[in-house]
């Protein structure tokens, strides 16, 4: 394969190159070793000689010795040629090459070199070494950015990788796998409520074979790079040259006093292509779907937006339902073969996202799924134009956009655990919607008869309605969206786990965990199973624990309060306040993936994502209508035997209720009307069975609306009001 050109016509020839150049790994090692000849000039090579020994003969070739006729003068010049590699560059001009190279190197080293995954999981366990470590629960596997502990120190779950000597011979290595020129290190300190520790500076060492290694040198000076002042904030240190290497060691020198040596790291680098390297074939996963598979801030997001209305404006809108604190509009966008309109006995479909700024990846997501949905039903996708046709599917993928652009500004690596979590206010905003389930908990256990207390559309309290509350305007604009819309069922996108969560997620008595599930919770496992079992990553059962959980022993779903209490959140507001039916999913050990895992992260969810709203056609659906009018009538309610939670009918009668297969005997009453009842059958097909319900006015409610309209009194209906009397 012949090397592409080193040295571009102008700076955005290479910039292009640099992005999209099909031999993207060829041509930096090509560049890496023009800029070797250039550093050796200068007596700084910045190769390993192992490195330079295993570059491709089709990039680089060995300069011609002088020939001698004696056997010493040969053997001196092999030593010296293992000693200190010398390569003629292919290329048919030197003319001003060190200009060009440092303009060269400068935008290759500038360039984004991804991380190696330890955050991600990419690296295995087994890939992870370390000189000592205290126990297993810091031992070297646990040294991996943003890694979490339990409440408990001493288990085999801590935060970070801990030597077991205070000394400067300690360190932790990673190995590649795969030849990888090293641009940067990543550092953390412990994460832990009893323990503060990390590392203040560190050298970085570099090998090919795990037993030589050389420091990395900032000049002549071995480098010492600077580490963390406290345990949470990452810290990005560069290294001076970036180098080819297949193993990396990180060597504390220096620690906070009172603590030990214990870090969390991620290593940013690029493969390089390499012959000899067995595992060569193995390629970088990649997405057939040609989407745009990048971080968007604010400005991208709404231009990427506009761009698949567009590509598809019959089946599309953007709407905004409010704005942030700074005033960013929280955008949604609608996909529906009738945009702008409800239609009758058309369900509504919602995929909430960044409600948290720095769990991204549901952002980009539900940005990649609009794109999905508008060329497929283009390109005739059957599935994906039965799912637009049948469903009106809204999406807003960021509700919380100053927290976002906060964490979008640090980057995807140094946002850490927490920055851009909350709102501009400082709100968690999965914990500010109206708390209604100890309304609900508190009446039941104050009333005579329980079962007569309403178990659905609880208003919400005074307090939280006042100018005055702690209440963000992001959760107040969502709030309205829900009350404007019939929506049927939703998932909000977290990040930092790999768990489906549902219902209730608020515990009863304010118990830190325990089970609480609704009066449908078959009905949100079997939603949660759907998710997590068409999820690559979490129905493989050989994955990696993100953090200390074990959820695959769950089959990767559980009670939100069984997990861990949330009162006032997303989901137990939807199902208690509105007809939606909504669970959590975490879709990522890693909150903000690097833009390079986003293609991966796409596949893996892309499926589950189109599921899960195909369930939005489970149960039963129908319209409720007047006998007379025919009209439909809205606020019926519709009551399942054996189900201690009721739904209501939309403003044109229509309703869904969402259930598992089953045999159900059905009653729906509406305010002056006579109750009706039906035995309506679920079967397992994917669609909803018709439950139609025509409901007969009460005798005095008809009078009533007689008299309103100044009507005349039909006979029928005077005898009836007589024989009542």
């Amino acid at each position: 394969m012949q090397r592409p050109r080193v040295i571009p016509h102008s700076t955005q020839q290479l910039q292009a190159q640099l992005k999209t150049g099909p031999n993207l790994s060829l041509w930096r090692i090509g560049a890496q070793t023009e800029f070797l000849q250039l550093q050796q000039r200068q007596s700084h090579p910045p190769l390993l000689p192992e490195a330079n020994s295993r570059m491709p003969k089709t990039q680089i070739r060995p300069a011609k010795k002088p020939t001698t006729t004696t056997k010493k003068k040969k053997e001196e010049t092999k030593r010296q040629k293992m000693r200190k590699p010398n390569w003629h560059l292919q290329t048919s001009a030197d003319t001003n090459l060190k200009e060009d190279f440092y303009l060269l190197i400068a935008l290759i080293f500038l360039s984004d070199c991804p991380p190696l995954g330890l955050e991600s999981l990419r690296v295995d366990d087994s890939q992870i070494q370390a000189s000592s470590y205290q126990r297993m629960g810091l031992g070297p596997h646990r040294g991996r950015l943003n890694i979490q502990s339990g409440i408990e120190d001493g288990d085999m779950y801590d935060g970070a990788w801990c030597a077991d000597y205070k000394d400067r011979h300690q360190w932790l290595e990673v190995d590649a796998i795969h030849l990888t020129l090293f641009t940067g290190v990543i550092l953390q300190g412990r994460n832990s409520i009893w323990s503060w520790d990390w590392v203040q500076t560190y050298k970085v060492q570099l090998s090919n074979d795990s037993m030589n290694w050389k420091t990395c040198m900032n000049g002549t000076k071995e480098a010492i790079f600077d580490g963390n002042q406290n345990p949470e904030t990452p810290v990005l240190g560069r290294l001076p040259v970036p180098t080819v290497a297949r193993y990396i060691r990180i060597n504390p020198q220096t620690w906070y006093p009172n603590g030990t040596i214990c870090l969390r790291a991620e290593i940013l680098g690029c493969r390089v292509n390499d012959p000899t390297d067995i595992y060569s074939w193995e390629l970088e996963p990649r997405s057939k779907d040609s989407l745009d598979f990048r971080h968007h801030n604010y400005k991208e997001m709404r231009k990427l937006m506009k761009s698949v209305t567009e590509e598809c404006p019959d089946i599309t809108r953007i709407y905004t339902i409010g704005k942030s604190y700074t005033g960013f509009k929280l955008y949604v966008m609608e996909i529906s073969d009738n945009p702008g309109k409800h239609e009758l006995g058309e369900p509504e479909f919602r995929y909430v996202a960044g409600m948290h700024g720095n769990e991204a990846l549901g952002r980009e997501l539900v940005l990649n799924l609009m794109q999905y949905l508008c060329r497929e039903y283009k390109k005739g996708n059957q599935r994906v134009v039965r799912l637009v046709t049948d469903t009106r599917i809204h999406l807003l993928p960021s509700m919380n956009p100053d927290g976002y652009e906060a964490a979008y500004e640090k980057g995807s690596e140094l946002a850490g655990w927490a920055e851009g979590r909350y709102s501009f206010e400082g709100i968690d905003l999965n914990h500010n919607f109206p708390d209604l389930n100890n309304i609900l908990w508190d009446t039941q256990e104050k009333a005579a008869d329980p079962s007569k207390v309403p178990n659905h559309y609880i208003p919400i309290p005074e307090y939280y309605t006042k100018e005055d509350a702690t209440v963000a305007p992001e959760t107040r604009a969502v709030i309205s969206w829900m009350q404007d819309i019939p929506f049927v069922l939703s998932a909000n996108l977290h990040g930092g786990e790999l768990v489906v969560t549902y219902p209730f997620d608020c515990t009863r008595d304010w118990a830190p965990q325990e089970n609480t599930p609704t009066a449908d919770d078959a009905f949100f496992r079997w939603l949660a199973t759907v998710y997590a079992s068409t999820n690559l990553v979490m129905a493989n059962p050989d994955r990696r624990i993100c953090h200390y959980e074990d959820f695959q022993s769950h089959n990767n779903i559980i009670n939100g309060g069984a997990w861990h209490t949330v009162p006032g959140s997303m989901n137990d507001f939807s199902y208690l306040h509105t007809n939606c039916f909504e669970v959590t999913v975490e879709l990522s050990c890693d909150k903000f993936p690097h833009a390079s895992e986003l293609p991966v992260e796409w596949e893996n969810n892309k499926e589950s994502l189109l599921v899960y709203m195909e369930q939005v056609h489970r149960g039963i659906k129908g319209v409720i209508r007047d006998k007379l009018t025919k009209k439909g009538i809205p606020d019926a309610i519709i009551k399942v035997e054996d189900h201690d939670h009721d739904i209501r009918s939309a403003a044109d009668g229509d309703y869904w209720r969402l259930l598992n297969p089953g045999e159900y005997k059905v009653v729906v009453w509406a305010v002056g009307y006579f109750p009706s009842m039906r035995r309506c059958h679920v079967g397992m097909e994917p669609h909803p069975t018709i439950c139609d319900f025509t409901l007969t006015q009460t005798p005095i409610q008809r009078l009533k609306d007689i008299r309103a309209k100044g009507g005349k009194i039909p006979q029928d209906l005077q005898l009836r009001l007589r024989m009542k009397m």
